[in-house]
């Protein structure tokens, strides 16, 4: 079935040919084509991919066909990118046969988080009257300064520890509450995460767009909420939003690994809070590794023990299991989810939280036993 996905493009390049570049203290406009500010060249390209493999591995290799047999050209660390030709079937590494074909060969397709080089002018300014502004990553990486050290953040010491430049990535959605020019004439903005450890962080501003409320706006707000269904398959790793009988949107999940420790239940949940981003993260207990993950963009909780439907851009490896539990999808279906399913979150409000016996738009878990 293909993927239906209205409006997909209507809020950012449409949306911006109908009113122009100047929406008063809200102007602004994508540079697409021109390399954000800070110091790392991206590849020329119209999709790019990004090596996403830490902490399970440290590099993928580049092969000369897509098997795993092949010739290894060289290894790709962690955030490097290339040019995304096309898609081809090969042999599988672990669930998945698709491979991605590059200018230089072939990455196995999981590997990569697909992204684009969408550079934005900035806002010189807070909107007026406003205490902040939601904005979403549309460059691959922008690199993180923190502006309170030290650091408190587990996953930012981590990276530190390991080498790697602590980062937002492509898709992440962030709060912005201050916006400065540094000594350079860079424009940047101030990314304070709520609900974070108290970490504050400079982040270059030509990588962030910020959101307007058609980019939020409900989808199909005219349809009655009680007919609007979410179904996962935890079998065939899918999901299918419903509106009665008919099914409108299909995508690849990774819901809990199928252990005691990270399996995501079968039953009906009934979502109780929707925010646009949120830092998660669980300590390391017996039978259950830890994790420390910031600025989880679109999650919709739908149980008390944290299980959330929300976006991952630390892999590409849908239709496997692969989360401590909860439902993982890539940003662009996650984002989607968010704006069909009720209850309506607006720009201002940032967050909707319910009360017993209201709930959100329902979720129905499904298992197959063979």
């Amino acid at each position: 079935m293909l993927k239906v996905n209205l409006m997909k493009e209507f809020s950012r390049r449409d949306f911006l040919k109908l009113t122009g570049a100047s929406l008063g203290a809200m102007a602004f406009r994508r540079f697409e084509g021109i390399l954000p500010a800070n110091r790392f060249q991206f590849p020329e390209g119209e999709k790019l991919g990004r090596v996403s493999v830490f902490p399970n591995y440290y590099s993928t290799p580049l092969k000369t066909e897509p098997h795993r047999a092949s010739t290894t050209i060289r290894d790709l660390g962690q955030d490097e990118l290339v040019i995304w030709s096309h898609e081809v079937v090969g042999s599988a590494n672990s669930v998945s046969k698709r491979w991605v074909e590059t200018p230089e060969g072939y990455i196995y397709y999981p590997d990569l988080q697909p992204v684009h080089n969408f550079p934005n002018i900035p806002l010189t300014a807070l909107p007026e009257g406003k205490p902040g502004f939601w904005a979403e990553v549309t460059v691959p990486y922008v690199d993180l300064i923190i502006a309170n050290p030290p650091a408190r953040s587990g996953w930012y010491k981590t990276s530190l520890a390991q080498g790697f430049v602590p980062r937002l990535y492509y898709g992440q959605v962030v709060w912005i509450d201050q916006v400065t020019t540094n000594e350079m004439g860079l424009v940047m903005y101030r990314f304070n995460e709520k609900y974070g450890y108290g970490d504050i962080f400079w982040v270059d501003a030509s990588g962030l767009y910020p959101l307007t409320p058609e980019d939020v706006s409900p989808i199909h707000p005219d349809v009655d909420p009680v007919q609007k269904k979410i179904v996962v398959n935890t079998t065939y790793q899918t999901l299918s939003c419903f509106e009665g009988e008919t099914e409108i949107y299909f995508c690849r999940v990774s819901s809990g690994y199928d252990s005691e420790s990270y399996f995501t239940p079968p039953g009906g949940y009934n979502p109780h809070r929707k925010l646009f981003s949120i830092p998660m993260g669980a300590s390391s207990t017996e039978g259950r590794s830890g994790y420390d993950t910031p600025a989880v963009g679109w999650p919709i909780f739908m149980a008390g023990n944290g299980i959330a439907i929300h976006a991952a851009f630390w892999h590409n490896d849908f239709g496997t299991r692969r989360s401590h539990g909860c439902i993982n999808v890539c940003a662009e279906d996650a984002k989607w989810i968010f704006r069909w399913t009720t209850p309506y979150v607006s720009l201002d409000a940032g967050e909707v939280s319910l009360d017993w016996p209201d709930h959100g738009t329902i979720v129905d878990v499904v298992q197959r036993t063979f």
